[in-house]
C-alpha cells in the first residue's frame, strides 16, 4: 500500500477525513476540505461535480486509486470520495501523490499537478 492510503488510513483514525457525497459536498462549502480525493473509477458526473466546485471554492482535488482501494485505506467499504479536513494531513498526501503512477490527475487551478 501507498504511503498517501497509508496518511488516509491515519486522517481517518484521527478524525480529520469525511467521506460521502453530502458530507465531503458540506466541508468543501464551509470551508473545512484542504484536499479531495476521487476515485479514478468515479463516474464522469462524480468528477465534474467535484472538480467544479473544488476549483469555485480553491480546494485542491486529486483523483487516484480506485473506489476499492480507498475504502480499504479508511476500513470502510468501498468509497468513491474522501476529503481531508486537516491541512497537516492535506500537505502529506499530496506530496505523496505527487510522486505515485497511481495518480491519474491532481487539479492544476488548486496548485496541484496534472
Amino acid at each position: 500500500m501507498s504511503k498517501a492510503l497509508s496518511h488516509l488510513g491515519m486522517a481517518m483514525r484521527a478524525g480529520k477525513l469525511v467521506t460521502g457525497d453530502d458530507t465531503v459536498l458540506k466541508s468543501i462549502r464551509q470551508g473545512k476540505a484542504h484536499l479531495v480525493i476521487v476515485a479514478g473509477d468515479a463516474s464522469d458526473n462524480t468528477k465534474k461535480k467535484y472538480r467544479d466546485k473544488c476549483g469555485y471554492y480553491n480546494v485542491k482535488l486529486a483523483e487516484a486509486f480506485d473506489r476499492v482501494e480507498l475504502g480499504k485505506a479508511i476500513g470502510k467499504e468501498a468509497r468513491v470520495l474522501v476529503a481531508v479536513t486537516d491541512a497537516g494531513f492535506a500537505r502529506m498526501i499530496v506530496g505523496q501523490l505527487s510522486s505515485h503512477s497511481e495518480v491519474d490527475h491532481i487539479d492544476k487551478t488548486t496548485g496541484q499537478q496534472r
